[in-house]
């Protein structure tokens, strides 16, 4: 959890991708996720927390849904949706947050 706050907290922008395993909707977000993160290179972060593996930090963030994504920069959520949604609107926040 320390890795996590310490991304989390940096300046540049974290989108957190809370999902499970057994989760259809995150399996569907995972390859466009992935072209996601290769078109913003190293302008922002994309990690994946498995809510399963990482209650406390699903907790903390009320997580009530999978997925979950949250963009973080200075330690403050700037951004929250949920559900799978097309990588537009994931790089339009990012983009937002840079």
């Amino acid at each position: 959890m320390s890795k996590f706050n310490e991304l989390i907290n940096g300046d540049q922008p974290v989108l957190v991708d809370f999902h499970a395993t057994w989760c259809a909707p995150c399996h569907t977000m995972a390859p466009i996720l992935e072209a996601l993160k290769t078109e913003i290179g190293s302008k922002a972060r994309i990690i994946k927390v498995d809510i399963d593996k990482n209650q406390a930090a699903a907790r903390q963030y009320n997580v009530r849904g999978v997925p979950t994504f949250i963009l973080f920069k200075n330690g403050k959520q700037l951004w929250r949706q949920s559900g799978a949604i097309p990588k537009q609107m994931l790089e339009q926040a990012i983009n937002q947050a840079l």
